[in-house]
């Protein structure tokens, strides 16, 4: 019982942490989109932004802790199962395990740059995916690897979306405690903004394939550049705006989440 507390509150304080994040990215890509942005649609821009709020110091503290909470949740989920049909089966341990060392890093550059380290958690995500895609095509079948993750996270991305617009989120609701306005709300949030993210995704791994296939880790792009490739189709800032304002969405899906979502 103990145990079921701790996680279901780390888990809900990681997605309201995930949800901060995707919502000042999107505020930073409209910013972007329209001709005032400043700084880096990304985890590093967004830490650099509540740095300088009131309270800043106060609030990124909260963020890296609400971020360790969801890589504990996620933890729980890799040595117990997660809560629903087939959580306790080896893929989604297996998925689990990914996601815990994923935030496990993120809390921990957070932390860091909340402790004053700016060496962690103040690189752009651009310069991350170069220096990894570089490192990795310098390895023997590095361009295969490299070609290989960026199909997988274009795959990650179209699933993302997929799963997004077939409201499958919804399996993992407390849909009866839910009002018909909280869920038209997380509905809505939810499509667009699940839709929007797999974009994203797509759109990194995209960048990675061409890294690949030019052997040319400069090609390899991470959110802030991916986000900035947007305004330069025929679409214009306005497919920028778009994917913008559906991260934005995708953070108040995730603090619906973190209220409904059953742990």
């Amino acid at each position: 019982m103990a145990r079921g507390e701790v996680a279901e509150g780390a888990a809900r304080a990681g997605l309201a942490a995930r949800g901060a994040i995707y919502l000042i990215v999107g505020v930073l890509a409209l910013q972007i989109a329209f001709g005032d942005g400043k700084r880096e649609a990304d985890r590093s821009g967004a830490l650099a932004e509540l740095s300088e709020k009131p309270f800043g110091s106060a609030l990124l503290w909260a963020l890296g802790i609400g971020l360790a909470g969801m890589a504990l949740w996620r933890l729980s989920e890799a040595l117990f199962g997660a809560a629903g049909s087939g959580g306790r089966k080896a893929g989604a341990r297996l998925l689990a395990t990914g996601r815990f060392l994923f935030y496990a890093v993120v809390a921990f550059s957070v932390l860091s740059f909340a402790a004053g380290s700016r060496s962690h958690g103040s690189r752009s995500s651009d310069k991350q995916s170069q220096d990894v895609t570089s490192r990795v095509l310098d390895l023997p079948a590095g361009q295969v690897l490299v070609g290989v993750a960026g199909v997988g996270i274009v795959v990650a991305g179209v699933v993302i979306g997929t799963q997004a617009l077939r409201r499958k989120y919804r399996d993992k609701l407390r849909l009866a405690e839910m009002s018909p306005r909280a869920r038209t709300l997380t509905d809505v949030t939810g499509v667009v903004g699940g839709t929007a993210r797999g974009i994203l995704f797509a759109g990194i791994g995209a960048f990675a394939v061409r890294a690949a296939v030019d052997y040319e880790p400069d090609q390899a792009k991470g959110i802030d550049g991916t986000l900035r490739s947007f305004a330069d189709t025929p679409l214009g800032p306005w497919l920028l705006a778009a994917v913008a304002a559906g991260l934005v969405l995708f953070g108040v899906f995730s603090f619906l989440l973190a209220r409904w979502r059953r742990v």
